[in-house]
């Protein structure tokens, strides 16, 4: 089986990712790679971080890797927090501190319309493919439901009634801008390896 490092120690999103990828590939965290650092994402753009994170990963081991950069973006804001929504609230990355400043920013405010997006960057034997997933929905006023991770407790995806909080793995991933990216990705690896 052919083995992709995901450059994450990020336990949520490699289960989310395993889970849409069925076992098709191997999916290693830094972790499970014995890799330890951090790497920064110091960009303006979720493509560039994500981008950042991936080459950084590839220059290091010489292997196929990927990572992606996930922003939520209000509307009624302009699209913040976007680059910076796991620091939106501060440098210790404190999710539940980042769901309050939200809530708080969008205060008496109706259009509460939101999306989540996503950037995979892929490397690939030395070349860099991305890959984009987006789901839209709504932030609601107060949180609900007591799984998933980030801003998922005050998230509803257009089509249903539930927070991402208040879903398994397995039902968030029929709306997950991750999934979107990933299977975006998984079509290119599949063309890749018919090509071979």
């Amino acid at each position: 089986m052919n083995t992709l490092i995901f450059a994450t120690n990020n336990p949520h999103k490699v289960e989310e990712i395993r889970v849409v990828l069925k076992g098709k590939w191997e999916i290693l965290s830094l972790k499970e790679a014995g890799i330890d650092i951090d790497i920064p994402e110091p960009h303006p753009t979720l493509e560039e971080n994500a981008s950042e994170k991936s080459r950084t990963i590839y220059q290091l081991t010489g292997k196929n890797c990927f990572s992606e950069d996930t922003g939520l973006e209000a509307e009624a804001l302009g699209g913040a927090p976007g680059v910076i929504s796991a620091r939106y609230a501060g440098e210790n990355k404190d999710p539940g501190e980042n769901t309050v400043k939200l809530l708080q920013e969008l205060k008496g405010v109706s259009n509460r319309k939101a999306r989540f997006r996503t950037i995979i960057s892929l490397f690939l034997e030395g070349v860099e493919y991305q890959f984009e997933g987006i789901c839209t929905g709504t932030i609601i006023e107060e949180k609900r439901g007591s799984m998933g991770f980030g801003y998922d407790p005050v998230f509803v995806p257009d089509g249903d009634t539930r927070t991402f909080a208040e879903m398994d793995t397995v039902d968030k991933t029929l709306f997950s801008h991750r999934k979107k990216a990933m299977e975006k990705l998984i079509l290119f690896l599949d063309h890749k390896n018919e090509g071979k």
